[in-house]
């Protein structure tokens, strides 16, 4: 297991090659090019305690060339409450040194050194990207205004207690290539009027989603052909189906079709210095509800540096002679401003809780900004998706108690793991934490990052207890977001892993690690007992089946509910508490646009059809016909259960059944390579022939019109060759899957294949008249219903057919 991972240190760099099999997820959310461009970036991180480990994990995890970690602090108590890398046999030693031998270990593609001197200007060329987190005002401003001359891209995070601070400095011409990361999009054409604004319509089958400001190009336009494969066109939206190109009245005249496409063009950002943007800073807003909140804690973070400076330490937890002067020191902070940052009037109650819990270390607050900034390193690295312009401020002090008499007290540092968490809730609730027993359903992405909060918070640290179910193993791909495993853990259990490697950031916690699904089938292990037992629940799964019946159980037994999920860079968060929420299953996402089954047979004419043509065509070769024989060989009701299936289904049933026991039986590796090249055959060439026959390309309408218009693309047979490598993939993989189904020995020798396929006849095809194909689902719906018509004839002929061949 260790062979993939050392060769990959041996390539890292800028001719490294990419190993799909560990960033599979990650390229498909960046692709290739992005992959590359951040495998030649060095990143410093400076700043080791919880926050910059976060940063360093992330970034590791993410594949950059190499990665410094830089820090001249000692572990101490209070680090213990986030910095998961620590132990407390650790304490007294540098942060940066410790922590990089356990950083290392994520991903054995990324050099990891530690630094533990000072940070020079000289020192700071090495790198394509800096990071800084706990370091003052003065080291910011001057480690910023040098990486801003010198092109060295800069992120400042923080974090005080439920209060975050983000900053991105990428130079004054930063290239974003892609500002979003969706695919492209794309619409069929109706009509391009000849003239000044050139007003270009789309099919009204659905919505064309351009924005103005979008670059276009064209396809397949007939009689306006200076447009086909023409240069990235600006657009201007004119509405839901229209918008406006070119001057086009030199053009020739637009005739029919035509297939317009998103085009995704560089875009130039500029950056101001940090010693800049903060007399002028461009805040982006995290919680509308909170409009005027990132300027008073623009203010508020500069009055801490300020105290910070003064008094060499930070406000003590909810001291109120702190929280006063913090509030005079902000208060001086805004008078001396002259640019936008100046405030007309100080929130002083934001700013004295800003103090109180100024020593707070959070580790969820830490996950949160850390994944952030992380985020921002490999838009640096990148170009990819739009940077942070320029400073992003986020609280969460809606976390803290709403009694009034829940008000907490000065509380002095206890030397415990816990101090940073005691400094923003107190000893109550961290006592309550301890007790706390919960159910977590997952150990995955989210699983993981759960489990690791979890364990740093103290939950069932005490009397309670932390439950995690998952059934599935650990997977080479999984090691790219799944931080609690290690190459040598593949085939592992990833729920007794994953409670192991927790265990190791925090002894005391208890956690049980089981194997099982969710669902009814294992209602007997989590019963009423259970889940009366719990004190919540906790969903990190991947599919909606589960998160709903795990919502019923919680709504029946009252439990509160975290769900969470995320799809490449989106992501949701869903908070159920019992008697004032509303429950995961009260609100469904639309059902998703199904695809008429014409259309993905005969007329497909978008990506999305031709994916859902290929997956059905795979689950009807090589899925449902090897369960249907299964089950008519091993289940006596099967035919029964079939015969009673609506329209012409038995018939296809049996059929297909027939085909795989009978027709299409392979007994050996070349019948399995015939089977592929007339399928291949029939698909490809015959199919399309006899398409084309019953709807010629210049076929028109009863209306006049041409057939092969609008949504309907006209297709051209192809013509077999084992020159053309995708053919021969194409018969390579069909063969090979064929032979496993049947339990026959495949190849991949590619030169012996070519012989068998030249020995292969394949039968001449001639297309026939009366052969109907349905042209619309209406059409088929009809065909259909008279079959159902016809059914005893259907079930005679269906008895007959099985009982006399099989």
């Amino acid at each position: 297991m260790w062979f993939w991972s050392l060769q990959g240190m041996a390539k890292n760099g800028n001719d490294a090659e990419i190993d799909e099999g560990l960033y599979s997820r990650q390229l498909y959310v960046l692709g290739h090019d992005a992959m590359k461009r951040m495998q030649s970036s060095n990143v410093l991180i400076s700043g080791l305690r919880g926050l910059g480990v976060e940063i360093a994990k992330n970034v590791i995890l993410g594949g950059v060339k190499s990665v410094t970690l830089h820090d001249q602090g000692v572990a101490e108590w209070k680090d213990l409450s986030s910095q998961f890398y620590l132990r407390e046999e650790d304490l007294g030693k540098n942060r940066a040194e410790v922590s990089q031998l356990r950083l290392a270990e994520l991903n054995s593609y990324v050099p990891v050194t530690s630094f533990t001197g000072a940070l020079t200007n000289e020192y700071l060329t090495k790198f394509q990207v800096v990071v800084l987190t706990n370091s003052s005002l003065d080291e910011q401003i001057c480690i910023g205004d040098f990486c801003h001359s010198n092109g060295i891209k800069l992120i400042v995070a923080d974090t005080r207690g439920l209060f975050g601070q983000l900053f991105c400095d990428f130079g004054e011409e930063m290239t974003v290539f892609d500002t979003n990361g969706e695919q492209p999009l794309s619409a069929m054409i109706s009509m391009i009027t000849k003239d000044s604004a050139g007003v270009v319509t789309c099919l009204d089958e659905a919505r064309h989603g351009f924005e103005s400001g979008d670059f276009v190009t064209f396809t397949e336009v007939q009689g306006m052909t200076e447009l086909n494969g023409c240069d990235p066109i600006e657009i201007k939206t004119l509405g839901p189906y229209t918008f406006s190109i070119c001057d086009t009245s030199s053009f020739s005249d637009y005739v029919r079709g035509g297939i317009v496409t998103q085009v995704k063009m560089p875009k130039k950002v500029a950056f101001k210095s940090l010693s800049s943007s903060m007399a002028e800073p461009e805040f982006l807003l995290t919680d509308f509800a909170k409009f005027d909140r990132p300027g008073q804690l623009h203010m508020g973070f500069q009055a801490l540096h300020a105290f910070e400076k003064k008094h060499s330490r930070l406000p003590k937890p909810w001291s109120q002679s702190d929280a006063d002067e913090l509030v005079a020191l902000a208060e001086e902070a805004n008078a001396a401003q002259t640019g936008s940052a100046k405030q007309e009037q100080l929130d002083q109650a934001i700013i004295k809780k800003l103090s109180c819990m100024a020593a707070g270390d959070l580790a969820p607050i830490n996950a949160f900004i850390g994944g952030l900034a992380a985020q921002e390193v490999l838009k640096a690295c990148t170009g990819k998706f739009m940077p942070i312009m320029q400073w992003l401020y986020f609280d969460a002090v809606e976390c803290l108690p709403e009694a009034e008499d829940a008000v907490l007290t000065e509380e002095e540092c206890r030397n415990c793991r816990y101090d940073g968490q005691i400094a923003v809730f107190g000893s109550k609730l961290q006592e309550l934490l301890a007790k706390q027993r919960y159910f977590l359903v997952g150990a995955g992405a989210i699983g993981c990052e759960l489990l690791k909060n979890f364990a740093m918070m103290g939950l069932a640290s005490g009397e309670g207890e932390v439950i995690v179910t998952d059934m599935d193993t650990i997977e080479k791909s999984n090691l790219n977001r799944q931080f609690l495993f290690r190459p040598w853990d593949v085939t592992k259990m990833k729920s007794e892993t994953a409670a192991a490697a927790v265990k190791l950031m925090n002894p005391s916690v208890r956690i049980t690690g089981h194997q099982n699904r969710v669902g009814s089938d294992t209602e007997k292990v989590y019963d009423d007992e259970f889940f009366e037992s719990l004190d919540g629940v906790a969903n990190a799964l991947d599919n909606v089946d589960a998160r709903m019946y795990m919502d019923r159980r919680c709504v029946y037994y009252r439990k509160p509910l975290l769900e969470s999920g995320t799809l490449g860079t989106k992501g949701n968060v869903q908070v159920v508490i019992p008697f004032l929420t509303e429950s995961y299953s009260s609100s469904q996402d639309p059902p998703e646009k199904s695809i008429p089954i014409c259309t993905l047979k005969n007329f497909p004419n978008a990506i999305e059809h031709t994916l859902q043509w290929a997956r059905d065509e795979f689950e009807g070769l090589f899925k449902q016909p090897v369960e249907n024989a299964l089950q008519y060989l091993t289940d006596p009701k099967f035919m029964e259960r079939t015969l009673k299936l609506p329209g012409a289904q038995p018939l296809e049933v049996v059929e297909a059944v027939y085909k795989s026991l009978v027709t299409d039986y392979p007994h050996s590796w070349e019948d399995c390579v015939a089977w592929a090249r007339n399928h291949w055959q029939c698909q490809y060439n015959n199919n399309i022939r006899q398409l084309l026959h019953n709807f010629p390309p210049d076929q028109l309408t009863s209306s006049g019109a041409p057939f092969w218009s609008g949504p309907k693309r006209c297709p051209h047979p192809l013509e077999f060759s084992t020159n053309n490598d995708l053919h021969m993939d194409y018969i390579m993989a069909a063969a090979n899957l064929l032979a496993q189904s049947y339990g026959l020995p495949g190849s991949t020798e590619r030169s012996a294949l070519t012989k068998l396929l030249q020995d292969i006849k394949v039968p001449e095809f001639i297309p026939k008249s009366g052969v109907k194909i349905h042209v619309s689902d209406q059409e088929l719906q009809s065909a259909n219903a008279s079959i159902g018509k016809r059914r005893t004839v259907a079930e005679t002929m269906t008895q007959t057919f099985i009982w006399t061949s099989l």
